[in-house]
């Protein structure tokens, strides 16, 4: 089966792994590792559902587990249940860009799952390929997803990428077809995360696919397009979800590159492409929610503390966590910015207003003050959450707080990739987290 690559927008068409037909496609998917982080229960659940049918679960590491004792004993478990899907024949094969429709909350998400050249790949802010990070990368978050992609056989994308497309000449253009194309997979994801189907794109489609592309990466278009000057480089691609995923793929092939006899011989690896779905930034489901912080066992004041980092410019208002919520949702000035304090207690529950601060969002001030803390013995764990049902469970807990941050506009994220570079690290979410892809497609990589 030949290989089709269209290396002038960095796509390869992948040879995509799913179940044979008579699998539980309800078991077999299951949602993103890096979500419901701080809620055991929920992963409890998906665990009992699935019981002893095939699923991706038995594939991925939730991260809620992470810190367990028995780290090394869960990633080898993964290897193994990688190994004895494949040779129990448990999958088709395809080759071609997978058109995928989801239907949740209303609203229906179209995508296009592909693989991308990590070779078109930098996630250091300031970089200037054609695939770029949205946001800043944790570098300590890689070490353990690393260890556990090293040995894998196989690769599930969770990782949604944007293309910015008014004209819907791409994703829409395929959707358009899709009555052409082979349905692969219809049904219901597990845990309300809504009906989801998948068709192979034709071959057709799929050249006007990489057509579209090229013409949304012509230099000088782009250029145009943002107001940009000559030295810009072309952003075609900035990933939305899986930004920490995708830099693990991305450290993966250069162990691999780097360390090969044969260098012309590797760049044929398959590692050297990730898996990942296209979505246009411009689809009407898509909505860009904020991802908040919370505390968990605080050791000292949380207002008291506040006021020392900022001093003047900080003030504190009490009000109850509805309007706490409200307000951040809807409060604009210039020059201020408004998070909202989420606790367990009336007198610390309350908006936030800062001015003047070196951090044009709102994230990047009280990720600032967040960073400033870890070794102050503030709290004891910080997490990233979100859901806002979630976030306000955990931030009530006691001895626990919350920071509630408004969400960026959508239309204003390539042009602020191309000339700030990477967003604070955790800036934005792409929808609450039962929205988050699902894990249902699967590729070798070794």
């Amino acid at each position: 089966m030949k290989t089709r690559i269209y290396e002038n927008v960095g796509l390869l068409c992948p040879r995509i792994l799913l179940p044979k037909k008579e699998v539980d496609y309800t078991k077999w998917a299951v949602i993103a590792c890096d979500q419901y982080t701080s809620q055991p229960e929920y992963w409890e659940a998906v665990r009992e559902f699935v019981g002893n049918s095939p699923s991706t679960l038995n594939l991925i590491y939730p991260e809620v587990y992470i810190n367990k004792k028995d780290k090394a004993e869960i990633i080898k478990s993964i290897v193994e249940y990688m190994r004895k899907y494949l040779s129990e024949g448990l999958f088709d094969e395809y080759n071609g860009f997978v058109y995928v429709e989801r239907e949740i909350n209303g609203k229906t998400r179209k995508g296009l799952v592909v693989a991308l050249d990590l070779e078109r790949y930098d996630y250091n802010k300031g970089s200037h390929t054609l695939v770029r990070a949205t946001e800043g990368t944790i570098l300590e978050r890689l070490p353990p997803r690393v260890e556990i992609r090293k040995d894998a056989l196989l690769e599930l994308p969770h990782i949604l990428v944007l293309i910015d497309d008014p004209k819907g000449k791409v994703i829409e253009r395929v959707s358009e077809n899709k009555e052409d194309f082979e349905r692969l997979y219809s049904f219901e994801l597990m845990k309300d995360g809504g009906h989801i189907e998948g068709y192979l794109v034709n071959k057709k489609l799929e050249k006007k696919v990489g057509k579209e592309l090229e013409k949304l990466a012509n230099p000088e278009k782009f250029k145009k397009r943002y107001k940009l000057d000559s030295d810009s480089q072309v952003l075609l691609y900035a990933v939305g979800d899986g930004n920490h995923s995708l830099a693990t793929a991305k450290a993966i092939w250069e162990n691999i590159k780097s360390t090969a006899e044969n260098k012309e011989e590797v760049m044929n690896h398959p590692a050297r492409y990730a898996m990942v779905e296209l979505v246009n930034l411009h689809d009407e489901s898509l909505k860009f929610e904020a991802i908040h912080r919370v505390l968990f066992n605080l050791k000292k004041d949380i207002v008291k503390e506040l006021k020392l980092y900022f001093g003047d410019a900080f003030r504190f208002s009490r009000k109850p966590k509805e309007e706490v919520i409200e307000a951040v949702k809807t409060k604009k000035s210039k020059g201020k910015q408004f998070i909202g304090l989420i606790t367990d207690s009336q007198k610390t529950t309350g908006l936030l207003k800062i001015t003047n601060s070196s951090s044009g969002l709102a994230v990047g001030t009280i990720q600032e003050f967040l960073d400033s803390s870890i070794n102050s013995g503030l709290f004891e764990t910080l997490d990233y959450i979100h859901d806002d049902d979630a976030f306000c469970s955990l931030s009530q807990k006691p001895g626990n707080a919350g920071f509630y941050l408004p969400a960026i506009q959508k239309k204003q994220l390539f042009k602020t990739i191309i000339v700030d570079g990477a967003l604070p690290r955790k800036t934005f979410s792409m929808g609450q987290a039962h929205e988050k892809r699902y894990y249902i497609e699967a590729r070798k990589i070794r």
